[in-house]
């Protein structure tokens, strides 16, 4: 949980901003808001270091919003950068309502849907765009944006944008961009990659960093059990979310799409009108309607994978659960901080395999490496059902773990030279017979001629 330092009212924004915030009852700025706020007014570069959930989109939008007057040309002036459709949509949705009191034109594009729809939707005009690498590329190639009056650009959630491969879409993107403009990145993380970025495209940036990476929120408890495998995992799941009616919003993450296709079908039994699922093979209509109805409380459970661990702002999610145990220590903290958020509390609850070809025993010593403190372990309910059988995916990797490991054949050699086995000492004798009787003709030839 961050703790709120200063009042908006003590901030230099403006009647437009204060109402929209009054509003939405917002009254108090967090550390991340407090800092960048007055750095960004000057016109500095800036990159900033936060944990999930600190407000680091209005940390960009406030002052954003402060500078921005009334415009009506057809080119954007702000361009708001982000890895997924998911964030470019609460994006728009989040300056739409800060906006509320002000004339203003925003527009978010992306993949996955027509672009000529999204060609007519820029063709009005707009003065912020919120945009994935790809597609803003796309369009701009075909002459439907032109970003040569670009004032401000934001990379939001870069060390998702890089994880995600982007690294030379963003190099495209930044081709396209004037020189002179001002530079914000957002991050979770600090790596070198992204400081190589900064290097190669920032001027002078000021540096905020509010908590170290690894660091989860304060109001977050965290829980793990050990679980024998997968299917036991599962009615463990099952059984949880069935004794305790009051996890009002719960979060399930899996490591991979066919991981949270078969958890969404297995609980979609026990649940059938409160659960849904996101991630890249479901169509874009679909992942926004499962997005909103998770937020809005009409579904009680949302299986996801990684791809929505990033940016992303759901309210008051009670519970985050880990099917799977991150192998990526980093994303096991982007996973759980999508609970305690704005000053709330939540719990983290993961479950780790325990046959050792999974490795997840490993993954969360790593885990509790990065943030230097154990998680609490629970004990398993004592009417859990524990599974005997194992997937199709731990049979290989257990397969592959206990395999007989190869004979060395060279361990075993008596090098080149040896002495022969009996049988293969044994003498052609015929062969002999035959060679002397040429050899006896061949000298009896040569008597002649001489």
């Amino acid at each position: 949980m961050y703790i709120c330092c200063m009042d908006f009212s003590e901030i230099n924004i403006n009647n437009p901003l204060r109402n929209a915030l009054d509003d939405l009852g917002i009254t108090k700025a967090t550390p991340i808001q407090a800092e960048a706020f007055p750095i960004l007014m000057s016109g500095a570069d800036l990159v900033a270091v936060a944990q999930t959930g600190t407000g680091k989109t209005f940390a960009y939008l406030l002052p954003i919003l402060r500078h921005l007057k009334y415009s009506d040309q057809k080119h954007p002036r702000v361009l708001i950068l982000v890895p997924t459709r998911e964030l470019a949509v609460q994006v728009q949705t989040e300056i739409l309502k800060l906006s509320r009191y002000m004339s203003l034109r925003v527009v978010a594009v992306f993949g996955g849907v027509n672009i000529n729809t999204q060609k007519k939707d820029v063709a009005s005009g707009m003065d912020i765009i919120v945009a994935t690498p790809g597609r803003l590329i796309d369009l701009s190639m075909s002459r439907a944006i032109k970003l040569k009056k670009i004032k401000q650009l934001v990379i939001d959630e870069v060390d998702e944008m890089l994880n995600m491969g982007f690294r030379k879409q963003l190099q495209d993107v930044f081709m396209m961009l004037p020189e002179r403009r001002q530079n914000m990145l957002f991050s979770a993380t600090m790596t070198k990659e992204i400081e190589m970025l900064v290097d190669e495209v920032f001027f002078q940036p000021q540096k905020i960093m509010i908590a170290a990476s690894g660091t989860s929120a304060d109001g977050i408890e965290q829980f793990v059990y050990r679980v024998p495998n997968y299917y036991t995992k599962i009615n463990l799941l099952n059984s949880l979310l069935i004794q305790n009616t009051d996890w009002t919003k719960v979060l399930i993450f899996a490591a991979t799409k066919k991981m949270a296709d078969e958890v969404f079908e297995k609980l979609q039994v026990h649940f059938p009108n409160e659960i849904g699922i996101i991630h890249s093979n479901k169509s874009q209509n679909y992942r926004l309607r499962s997005v909103q109805n998770f937020d809005t409380g009409v579904f009680r459970l949302l299986i996801a994978t990684d791809l929505i661990a990033r940016g992303l702002d759901f309210k008051s999610v009670s519970h985050v659960i880990n099917i799977d145990t991150p192998e990526d220590a980093e994303n096991y903290i982007h996973r759980v901080g999508r609970t305690a958020r704005a000053q709330e509390e939540g719990v983290a609850i993961t479950m780790v395999n325990t046959i050792e070809c999974t490795k997840e025993s490993l993954y969360l010593e790593e885990i509790e490496k990065l943030m230097h403190r154990s998680i609490q372990e629970l004990a398993l309910p004592s009417d859990l059902s524990i599974e005997t059988d194992l997937t199709e995916r731990e049979q290989v990797q257990y397969q592959q773990k206990n395999a007989s490991k190869d004979i060395d054949h060279l361990k075993e050699s008596k090098g080149a030279f040896h002495e022969k086995k009996e049988k293969n000492t044994k003498v052609n004798r015929a062969q002999e017979k035959r060679l002397a009787r040429k050899a006896e003709k061949f000298k009896a030839k040569r008597r002649k001629k001489n």
